[in-house]
């Protein structure tokens, strides 16, 4: 459905990289996928599932707000 990829380069450390990507999935409820790590490299991930699209959106924008406000922009 909708994907957000931000990164965070700083002079010390390698490229990092943090992703969240919101989809249907097969029951008919919304899960946040959430991706980060360094660039180029395997990274963690976890998934929340959320009843209705509204709610997963909501946590999706508290996530890369926070992202956001730790240096990470859009590429």
């Amino acid at each position: 459905m909708a994907t957000c990829l931000l990164y965070c380069q700083t002079q010390n450390r390698r490229s990092r990289f943090y992703r969240i990507e919101l989809a249907l999935n097969l029951f008919s409820e919304v899960s946040v996928l959430r991706e980060w790590g360094v660039a180029g490299r395997n990274g963690q991930s976890t998934i929340n599932i959320y009843d209705n699209l509204r709610e997963a959106s909501l946590a999706a924008d508290k996530h890369r707000n926070r992202m956001l406000k730790r240096g990470y922009a859009r590429d």
